[in-house]
């Protein structure tokens, strides 16, 4: 009886055991299943699969005319299953040189055996890894060592140009996202949605033959279309690499524009980087490279300004084309003295006072208009704002608050200091001034192209504003032609075009100060003048040369643009007839008053320079019934010639091919007196070779460098 109860409590001992057992199991497993299954089954899923991410082919960015500017190429990701790495030092010798890579990081990767994959290097172009498989594929050695290696599809950026429009463009980093310009600007549209590949693998993670493959196919990225023209880009790249050469200069930048719509044709800035092989072990480097200067960057414009101040005040009627304005080579505004650039240019009307570039003239027309209607007329140009263009990190300018400015400060933004602007700005609003009074907003985006090339976006022109009437628009056509056929822009003329614009030379800060020796000459220029297509402004900062006016430093390279876009875009030269339509018959002005003189030549499309100080003009050159193109200058004579005979007269000699010096050791040992414009070797002077002129005429004569040929 004792025995069978004893028996009977070690049965149920056991049984409680069990059941106690089997319980702790029921309660293991339905927390296994219950709270960590989608934990442990992912586990194992990545345990016995390989993930991989399909990239997505990136978006290519194409130029006007689908020209390539940068693409997506095939590269390749070069990893490694440390668990198959017999020998990583002896493996990271044969891999380093092959993919530029350093040994010892690699060594360290390949060893850590507790991981199955790990990044060898990323884009990795397609002939390094071909070099690495007929490795693979030789002696029996050289297959043990590279076992474990193995390639996944990778992509990388390729800029076909090189150096070309590189700031614009931007740069992407090793996982093909946007860094900076377009690549960042555009990076939702451009990256495209990334596909998925998982293949079955063993303990060793080891692909299985007959594993499943499960595989979402990637999307590609949209394509941009720019409004720029690589042709116009490589013509503005090849100007600006001559014009920093030339000048020594700090930095330059160029906008060519499409004057009617505000589409960006060309945009460089010097200097510049190989997007293909960027710095990027000098980060602060690359950070100053990748700057878009031309819409990040103000400046004191300088007389270039002059267009938009000179445009404001006959729209608003403060001025008109007879005014005359008296420079006496400075201008006292509240005890502070402005200076011009020149010792004096004397009577001037309006038409004279834009072509001297006078900045005492310019004082007295924007205190004419006063800061209630200057800032009217600055906003309705879109100065203070941004242009709202399609680029990142684009600067609003600086405009002093119109509440505190003084009369000083009036006089001195009427000629281009105390206001700061970017390149972007001041080029749309001096298109503004040209093409019938629209301020467009600028674009550089014309199209979004999906994979198929369909568009699926578009960019129209937008009219921002209209800050001048039609008619005053006309006007300052006809003044900024007069300035490159007569006044200070006369480095951009291109015969058989007609050129105008406006030359500037602008003070650069340092320390807080104004610095004496060093300037942003500048300028900016349109064509054809009847109807005006194009702008280019060109900006030149810190030119080490001898003479660093806007006039010598940038004009010269504008006009270089200008002369090769102009015949690219279809814009023909001016026939025989075209030019006789232009032509004037010379007034005969000997024995009038200046004033009368002055009214008669300007009704004959004419300008004058006056030489002397009499009130009674007693000689001209070119003589009255002779032939001469509209805007051309008539120097009237003031001088006491009763005493002067027909043998006193003298011949005007030839200085063309001359530098400054000797052409004016010529002239003055024939008893004249030269005007120099620019500087360089002599091209053109006024009066001819040839003309007889009394004694003491002065000569001008404009120098230019020579253009680089290649």
């Amino acid at each position: 009886m004792r025995a069978d109860l004893k028996i009977r409590k070690r049965i149920a001992f056991t049984l409680s055991i069990l059941t106690l057992f089997f319980l702790l199991i029921g309660v293991r497993i339905g927390s296994l299943t219950l709270f960590q299954g989608k934990a442990l089954t992912a586990r194992g899923v990545s345990q016995w699969t390989r993930e991989g991410v399909v990239t997505a082919q990136r978006g290519a960015i194409v130029d006007r005319n689908g020209d390539i500017l940068t693409q997506s190429t095939t590269a390749y990701i070069v990893s490694a299953n440390p668990q198959l790495m017999e020998y990583p030092a002896e493996t990271a010798a044969i891999l380093a040189p092959i993919l530029q890579a350093d040994a010892e990081s690699m060594t360290v990767k390949m060893a850590k055996k507790g991981q199955a994959m790990v990044i060898l290097k990323r884009q990795v172009p397609r002939e390094a890894v071909d070099e690495i498989r007929t490795l693979r594929m030789g002696s029996e050695e050289m297959r043990s060592l590279l076992k474990g290696i193995s390639f996944d599809e990778d992509t990388r950026r390729f800029y076909p140009k090189g150096a070309f429009l590189s700031q614009v463009l931007g740069l992407t980093n090793v996982d093909s996202q946007g860094q900076s310009g377009l690549e960042s600007r555009y990076e939702t549209l451009l990256k495209g949605e990334a596909g998925l590949l998982k293949t079955e693998v063993d303990a060793k993670a080891r692909i299985l033959p007959d594993g499943e493959t499960f595989y979402v196919p990637p999307k590609s990225g949209s394509t941009l279309r720019l409004t720029i023209d690589s042709v116009l880009q490589e013509v503005a790249e090849k100007a600006m690499r001559e014009c920093v050469a030339a000048n020594n200069a700090k930095s330059v930048q160029c906008i060519v524009m499409d004057v009617n719509t505000g589409a960006i044709l060309a945009l460089c800035m010097k200097p510049d980087y190989d997007p293909n092989q960027p710095p990027r072990d000098d980060v602060a480097l690359l950070n100053e490279l990748m700057r878009i200067t031309a819409v990040t960057d103000v400046y004191e414009p300088g007389s270039t300004f002059k267009i938009l101040t000179c445009a404001a005040a006959l729209d608003a009627g403060a001025v008109r084309l007879e005014d005359g304005f008296h420079c006496t080579g400075s201008i006292t505004v509240d005890g502070d003295k402005i200076r011009c650039w020149k010792v004096s240019h004397g009577s001037q009307t309006l038409t004279e006072a834009l072509a001297n570039s006078c900045n005492p003239a310019f004082v007295n027309i924007a205190l004419r208009m006063g800061t209630d209607t200057m800032y009217r007329y600055m906003r309705a140009f879109g100065l203070g704002n941004r242009t709202g263009i399609d680029l990142p990190g684009e600067s609003s300018g600086i405009l002093i608050n119109s509440s505190v400015v003084k009369n000083v400060d009036l006089a001195r933004i009427g000629f281009g200091q105390s206001v700061a602007v970017t390149p972007l700005q001041l080029i749309s609003a001096a298109c503004s001034v040209v093409n019938g009074g629209r301020l467009m907003k600028p674009f550089i985006v014309d199209a979004v192209l999906d994979t198929e090339g369909n568009v699926i976006d578009k960019t129209l022109p937008q009219v921002m504003s209209t800050p001048i009437r039609e008619e005053t628009s006309a006007l300052m056509r006809t003044l900024l032609l007069n300035v490159v056929d007569n006044g200070g822009g006369r480095n951009a003329h291109i015969d058989g075009y007609e050129i105008g614009g406006k030359t500037g030379t602008a003070q650069v800060y340092k320390n807080g100060r104004v610095s004496s020796d060093t300037h942003i000459g500048s300028f900016i220029g349109f064509a054809p003048m009847d109807e005006p297509r194009i702008a280019v402004l060109v900006t030149v900062s810190e030119a080490q040369v001898p003479v660093d006016f806007g006039s010598v430093t940038a004009a010269p390279y504008a006009r270089q643009i200008l002369e090769q876009a102009l015949p690219y875009l279809g814009v023909k030269k001016m026939t025989t007839d075209n030019v006789a339509a232009r032509d004037a018959l010379v007034p005969d002005a000997v024995g009038l008053s200046l004033a009368e003189a002055k009214k008669v030549l300007m009704q004959n499309g004419l300008l004058c320079q006056v030489i002397g100080q009499g009130e009674y003009v007693t000689f001209q050159l070119p003589y009255a019934e002779s032939r001469a193109r509209q805007g051309d200058q008539v120097m009237l004579y003031t001088l006491d010639t009763a005493s002067i005979t027909a043998e006193d007269m003298l011949c005007v000699p030839d200085v063309k091919g001359l530098s400054i010096v000797e052409a004016s050791r010529l002239l003055r040992a024939r008893g004249l007196e030269m005007i120099v414009s620019g500087s360089g070797l002599a091209v053109k002077q006024t009066p001819a070779a040839g003309a007889y002129v009394p004694p003491d005429t002065q000569v001008q004569v404009q120098f230019e460098f020579p253009m680089n040929e290649e």
